[in-house]
């Protein structure tokens, strides 16, 4: 009888079901119900809210409601005392490992004793973060923006805080590919910036970075772009100026002209795809890596077999080594400062190098 209660009426007596609430209150107000009253409602007797007349076993009389009120008083304090007792323990508990951990370095924690490493979720929380670097930032912008030719819609979707970078004397800098030379679009954004940006391209830069006055770092987290990194560890910051450094003084300033292979039908972007085609690339690949489609990709490489004499693709392989074009163009090398139209994607002056779905200025998108 009282697991059958206590699975159809799972309460306690300061919750009665409805057909309890109306046995219990009628036995209150009369004094006493028969027995058979009480058959629907199990609870009641297993609440010791009804017992038996003592003068006739086929009544139950009720508990007074004070003192089911004390009983229950009672409990609900007996609860509050063990649940103070078990927070006190694990204040005391953690306490005293919080002061082992005091010994210790904080790895997790930048020397400001924000997050070292702080993995951002979802778009919104990637532009909140951007946004707020952005907003913070007064003397440097670094990015690396790979891919190909940026979209006008791309460039201008950040364009304001690309601006407001410049308007409060931020210096910006910017890698891409080669292949951006090609678009309009990005030509347009650095003449409207001015001086306030400077790019260089090379054959192939590393995936989306983007650093704020040497202090914060964002990179993709995962493949499509909806998770990114915020790094604020001094020592990864630094790996990651150094290696932007160290790609700006390998690459080509955006207005000097891309220099010349050497061989006569062979541009530049086509030794650099025989490069990556000696090294046993397949053209996705290669296609990816240059920012350029993989369509474009095989018909660079179709010119290439026509003019190197190549009828198959082993054959091409021979020619490239025989003509030299086995190794990767050489890239100018120069000063930061180096370069004539400076120039940043809003992508890239502004976050957008963490960008997603590969976006505007400062949008990890």
């Amino acid at each position: 009888m009282a697991g059958h209660g206590t699975e159809e009426h799972p309460h306690g007596a300061d919750r009665l079901c409805a057909a309890g609430d109306r046995v219990y209150s009628r036995a209150v107000r009369r004094g006493r119900v028969p027995r058979t009253d009480a058959d629907a409602v199990p609870c009641l007797l297993e609440l010791a809210l009804l017992h038996p007349d003592p003068d006739d076993m086929d009544w139950l009389v009720p508990t007074s409601p004070q003192e089911v009120m004390t009983r229950l008083l009672r409990g609900v304090y007996d609860e509050v005392t063990d649940s103070q007792r078990r927070v006190g323990s694990a204040v005391a508990a953690f306490d005293w490992y919080a002061g082992l951990g005091r010994q210790l370095p904080d790895l997790t924690a930048a020397a400001d004793g924000t997050a070292a490493i702080r993995v951002l979720d979802g778009l919104s929380r990637i532009q909140a973060a951007m946004d707020e670097a952005t907003e913070a930032c007064t003397a440097e912008v670094l990015t690396v923006q790979p891919g190909g030719i940026r979209r006008e819609s791309e460039l201008t979707e950040g364009l304001h805080r690309a601006l407001a970078l410049r308007g409060r004397g931020v210096r910006m800098r910017d890698l891409y590919t080669h292949v951006a030379r090609h678009g309009q679009g990005l030509l347009n954004y650095l003449e409207l910036m001015g001086d306030a940006v400077e790019a260089r391209t090379l054959d192939e830069v590393i995936d989306r970075l983007i650093l704020f006055d040497r202090t914060v770092a964002f990179i993709p987290a995962n493949a499509d772009r909806t998770m990114a990194l915020e790094l604020r560890h001094p020592a990864l910051v630094e790996y990651f100026v150094t290696v932007f450094e160290r790609l700006w003084r390998l690459a080509i300033p955006l207005t000097a002209p891309l220099p010349d292979t050497g061989i006569e039908g062979i541009s530049h972007r086509e030794q650099s795809i025989a490069a990556l085609l000696a090294e046993g690339h397949q053209d996705a690949v290669i296609a990816e890596r240059l920012g350029i489609s993989v369509r474009t990709c095989r018909a660079h490489i179709a010119r290439l077999s026509e003019t190197l004499g190549a009828a198959s693709r082993t054959q091409l392989g021979v020619r490239i080594a025989q003509v030299g074009l086995d190794r990767p163009p050489g890239g100018a090398s120069g000063t930061s400062g180096a370069g004539g139209t400076s120039g940043a994607s809003v992508q890239g002056a502004a976050p957008a190098v963490v960008s997603l779905p590969d976006q505007g200025s400062p949008s990890v998108r």
